[in-house]
This record gives C-alpha cells, sequence and structure tokens, in this order.
C-alpha cells in the first residue's frame, strides 16, 4: 500500500493531530535516509543529552574558556544541529512570552497561519513547512515561523500574545 501524498500546505500540526493519519505522509520521509520499510527506534527522552551552549563563555576574555566554548559549540552544532543556549542575558519573562506567543500562534485556524505563508526566502515574516516545496524531494516533519528581527523588528500581527514583544520592542530601541 501507498502512503498518500499530503501537500505541504496543510501543517504538520495539522497533519499529526488528525485521527485518520496512520504513517507519516510519503513526501515526508527521505527515501534516501530511511527506506520505506524502516522501522523507528522506541521513543528515547534525550532532554537530558541535547548539548548545552554557556553563551558567556562564548564572550569570555580567558582564551582558553573561549576556545573550549567554541569547540563546545562546533560539536554542537555537527553532532546535533541544534542547542540550549544558557546565561544569554535575556529575561526570563521576556523569554516566556516569546515561547507563549509562538504556541499560540502554532494554534491559529489554518487559515489565519496561511496569511503569513512566504512566497519569498526574503519575506521578513514567514510560516511554513519546508522551505522551498517545488524542489525538495522530502518536506520536513516540522513546521515553522521565521520572522526577522534585525536590523528592523518585525512580528506576525496574530496572536495578540506578539504585541507584547511588539512593545517591548518599541520601548527598547
Amino acid at each position: 500500500m501507498t502512503t498518500p501524498i499530503i501537500q505541504p500546505s496543510i501543517s504538520v500540526k495539522t497533519l499529526s493531530e488528525s485521527p485518520n493519519l496512520k504513517s507519516i505522509p510519503s513526501n515526508y520521509v527521505n527515501s534516501d535516509i530511511y527506506p520505506f520499510d524502516f522501522i523507528a527506534s522506541e521513543p528515547h527522552d534525550y532532554s537530558n543529552s541535547i548539548p548545552t551552549v554557556d553563551f558567556s563563555l562564548l564572550t569570555s576574555t580567558d582564551p582558553h574558556q573561549r576556545s573550549q566554548a567554541i569547540n563546545n559549540l562546533n560539536k554542537a552544532c555537527q553532532d546535533w544541529g541544534f542547542f540550549t543556549v544558557v546565561n544569554h542575558g535575556i529575561q526570563e519573562s521576556l523569554m516566556k512570552k516569546v515561547i507563549d506567543g509562538t504556541q499560540e500562534f502554532f494554534n491559529l485556524r489554518e487559515e489565519e497561519k496561511k496569511e503569513f505563508e512566504g512566497k519569498h526566502v526574503l519575506d521578513p515574516i514567514r510560516y511554513g513547512t519546508s522551505f522551498n516545496t517545488s524542489k525538495e524531494k522530502a518536506f520536513f516533519w516540522r513546521d515553522y515561523l521565521k520572522v526577522f528581527v534585525h536590523p528592523k523588528f518585525h512580528s506576525p500581527s496574530k496572536p495578540d500574545q506578539y504585541r507584547y514583544t511588539r512593545n517591548l520592542n518599541s520601548s527598547v530601541c
């Protein structure tokens, strides 16, 4: 049985929450890496092994500490492709507001999120599942929201939670 091809205009969140979804759609499987008969191992809790980068060490005046921090950052990028950053100086309250706003954004109705679908790679606000759906062989199993904040601050008009970050930016800049 062939898995149906799902158009990437449907968010991964909507797909994953669908009661009719029994397997990952074929256009989300990179068959060069994972054959269609590939069986994934049991779920694993990686929360204790995700690399942590200490930003304060990246800016340290101690050359040994800074060098070690750069090596750790390099290893995190090569081995994982992402990492947790600590000691960055961003207030917890601001991070919480941004995370809450982002969760609210992804909980918007599909039609509301679609108004932020980017048409060009340099659009200052861009929502989608894959960057180049016309060229990608397999789509990423994720939704993203890309927002440029420098040199000009951009923020989606929805949800209302993002108003806090817009107001904060205008009072800081």
